[in-house]
């Protein structure tokens, strides 16, 4: 079965004053047909990054891709042209953005932005285009369909504008569907209807999604395959039931640790010890080390690389190493 999306060592940097941060470091993934991969990880490690390396959207002159494969449907989206991009960007590869009030434009009605890629990627007239648009809002279950065309964005609420990025992104059927935090900010009741409307949509139209969040309980109920990240890099992966039954790297370990846990009483919420490491400071060692519990001395002047541990499990951890062990 064919890949629809491969990452190879990917490396997305920033030029700074203070020096080069190293956003995304050597991260390799894929994505399968129809299948839904989450990444997962704390804010500053890379993960909305990666998308956006995806979609062709960090552009210099301070952020820049600086190595690496983005393979989608044959073609490495690196070596195309910015035309070539755009043909396939918001037509076969469709993004979700964190913020909807700041990704739609304030003075253009919802109607005219859902109407753009149908008229730009699929052709079709004005009237057609308008037509299709009031179905879209409808699809995506907001009632009043006409008259929330004609709105502007500051007229609609948090969890109608997010129904309106999901509109825009499934417009054109895309392959693959990348959604960055679509339920940050939205009450927990909106939260669970968008997860639901991209699972139906999934389902219905066999695209591929790739979700990006912080929340393991969005991770739980929507993941075929996780990929956990930190400081920029990939520390885990696997299949979702593996991964939260058996985690293998500390930092996973943690994670999970820290969800609190219904019908359980908990004296005090449990929280991995210290802070992510200043992306301008790291050094060639395991990023994680100083938070560490099982922390060994190689642990903190070599870095780990991912291993396959079974299961369909692979983890960049030095507790899995005989060399470690061994000099541990």
């Amino acid at each position: 079965m064919n890949n629809v999306l491969e990452i190879e060592r990917l490396s997305t940097h920033f030029h700074t004053e203070e020096g080069v941060v190293r956003a995304v470091d050597d991260v390799s993934l894929r994505v399968r047909p129809g299948e839904i991969v989450c990444i997962v990880g704390e804010s500053g490690s890379g993960k909305s990054i990666t998308a956006m390396s995806v979609m062709g959207l960090v552009e210099g002159p301070a952020g820049r891709v600086a190595g690496g494969r983005i393979g989608f449907d044959g073609e490495d989206l690196l070596k195309l042209s910015r035309s070539e991009l755009r043909a396939i960007r918001g037509n076969e590869i469709a993004m979700i953005f964190q913020e909807p009030m700041t990704s739609l434009n304030p003075v253009l009605k919802i109607g005219e932005q859902l109407m753009e890629p149908l008229m730009t990627h699929r052709k079709m007239s004005k009237k057609a285009a308008r037509k299709r648009a009031i179905e879209l809002i409808g699809e995506v279950g907001i009632s009043r369909a006409e008259q929330i065309a004609d709105s502007y964005p500051h007229e609609l609420s948090g969890g109608m504008l997010q129904r309106i990025m999901i509109a825009i992104a499934i417009s054109c059927e895309p392959k693959l569907l990348i959604a960055d935090e679509p339920t940050t900010a939205l009450d927990v009741t909106i939260q669970a209807q968008i997860l639901d409307m991209l699972r139906r949509f999934k389902e219905e139209s066999g695209m591929s999604i790739l979700l990006i969040t912080h929340d393991l309980g969005v991770v739980a109920e929507m993941a075929d395959y996780v990929v956990v990240m930190y400081a920029g890099k990939v520390v885990e992966e696997g299949e979702v039931v593996a991964l939260f039954e058996n985690p293998q790297h500390p930092y996973t370990q943690g994670l999970l640790k820290s969800k609190p846990i219904i019908n359980q009483r908990q004296e005090e919420l449990y929280s991995i010890p210290g802070q992510v490491p200043n992306p301008l400071e790291l050094t060639p060692s395991c990023y994680f080390h100083d938070r560490c519990a099982h922390c060994m001395e190689i642990c903190r002047t070599k870095q780990p690389v991912l291993k396959d541990v079974g299961n369909g499990q692979h983890v960049a951890c030095w507790l899995y190493e005989k060399e470690a062990i061994a000099h541990g």
